[in-house]
């Protein structure tokens, strides 16, 4: 079967040492040698959530800026001071520590070199880097995601968000979607705005690549509040999945208790999910848009039975609290869907009954979360010992096929 990506050879004599110059498909030499191995060029495989670092084009995001006044300020930042993070952006300082100490390169810089025939045949630095990593670890299609405006959901300017929000959607469009037919996107979806969310359904529904949109979980807004109702109905009609992309946040009050990036990173990147999870469920928003999907990103799995057995206990004592719904917590969320990465795999008898609760044969995305230091290849699927051959290929790209429409 050709899955339309080529033939990639294995790059022999992998470095030793990894830096930020190193170069992707060394970084990924054994993901190759695994996809030769497993016959991957047979499998179709989806990539539901990778990334890349939207700052390093910043210069070029910015004149996409609506605001004349921001998109000035924005400039003469670019152009008169170095820093990061750079011009409006809220980034957070404790993305270093997952450089562990300087012995795992990670967003500190993506330095790896690019031949100006690369970079002339492919059109951006970006899709270069991109082009790397799909083909080494055998991917078909990969979803992208900005990095640190995840944090834009906690911007303290209110209208900052909406702004570069769109910009980046716009700069996306024209500099990366277009341009390479295996990179897709779920489109950034300012949500602390429900007015510009909607705006931006109705601008990128139908752009490029855009097959869904993605609200970054770390955020304070209630996603059962009645001014978002309109936002979920403009995604249900048009069949566009909507996408809760996890993070993690330490300035959160809960999180401020915590002394160890570790710790807080390990609670952080699920409770948002949690919380937002908790009110879609119990607010009866399943009942009430039944023909959106909703997809959780980047918190694990391991949180999901433990929510199911949480929500479904109290249900079942104060039912009247949530009088919309028609059925337990848990067999709504056995109909929503997840993406595996971080996949919690040290306990293997407990993530077996995990994919068993969440329905993962149907339900379950990969994810690789690439570059990130804690990546998963496709392999971290294929080689679970309690999956068949069948839920392999649904979880590796069949599930995402039906439910972002993607060609084989």
């Amino acid at each position: 079967m050709d899955t339309g990506v080529e033939a990639v050879p294995v790059r022999e004599n992998p470095v030793k040492e990894i830096t930020t110059y190193t170069d992707s498909r060394d970084v990924l030499a054994k993901a190759r040698r695994q996809a030769e191995e497993r016959n991957f060029d047979d499998v179709f495989i989806v990539d539901i959530d990778s990334h890349h670092t939207e700052t390093e084009s910043w210069r070029d995001i910015i004149g996409y800026i609506d605001d004349p006044v921001v998109r000035e300020n924005a400039r003469e930042m670019v152009l008169h001071r170095s820093g990061t993070p750079p011009y409006a952006l809220n980034g957070d300082l404790a993305m270093r520590y997952q450089d562990v100490g300087g012995r795992i390169p990670h967003q500190a810089a993506r330095s790896e070199p690019v031949s100006e025939q690369e970079l002339k045949q492919a059109g951006h630095r970006d899709l270069v880097l991109a082009k790397r990593a799909y083909e080494a670890m055998g991917i078909d299609y990969q979803i992208v995601f900005p990095t640190p405006m995840l944090f834009l959901g906690m911007h303290p300017q209110f209208d900052m968000e909406a702004t570069l929000g769109k910009a980046y959607n716009r700069w996306q469009v024209d500099n990366i979607l277009t341009k390479d037919k295996h990179l897709k996107t779920m489109m950034f979806l300012p949500f602390n705005d429900p007015e510009s969310a909607l705006e931006t359904i109705e601008e990128f529904g139908d752009a490029p690549g855009c097959v869904g949109f993605m609200v970054t979980s770390v955020r304070y807004k209630a996603v059962h509040h009645n001014h978002y109702m309109k936002v979920y109905r403009a995604l249900e009609e048009r069949g566009l999945p909507l996408g809760f992309h996890a993070g993690y946040y330490w300035q959160d009050p809960f999180m401020m208790q915590i002394n160890r990036f570790g710790s807080m990173h390990a609670l952080s990147f699920v409770w948002c999910n949690v919380v937002h999870m908790t009110n879609w469920i119990m607010n009866g928003l399943p009942e009430r848009f039944p023909g959106l999907d909703v997809v959780w990103i980047e918190s694990g799995l391991a949180w999901v039975p433990w929510l199911m057995q949480r929500l479904d206990h109290t249900y079942l004592m104060r039912s009247s609290e949530a009088p919309v719904l028609k059925k337990l917590p848990s067999e709504y969320m056995k109909e929503m869907y997840y993406t595996c990465q971080p996949m919690e795999t040290d306990h293997m008898k407990a993530l077996e009954v995990t994919f068993e609760m969440i329905n993962a044969n149907t339900q379950l995305l990969y994810a690789s979360d690439w570059p990130h230091y804690d990546f998963d290849t496709p392999s971290v699927i294929w080689d679970l010992p309690f999956l068949d051959e069948e839920a392999k290929r649904n979880i590796l790209g069949l599930n995402a096929k039906r439910i972002f429409n993607f060609d084989r």
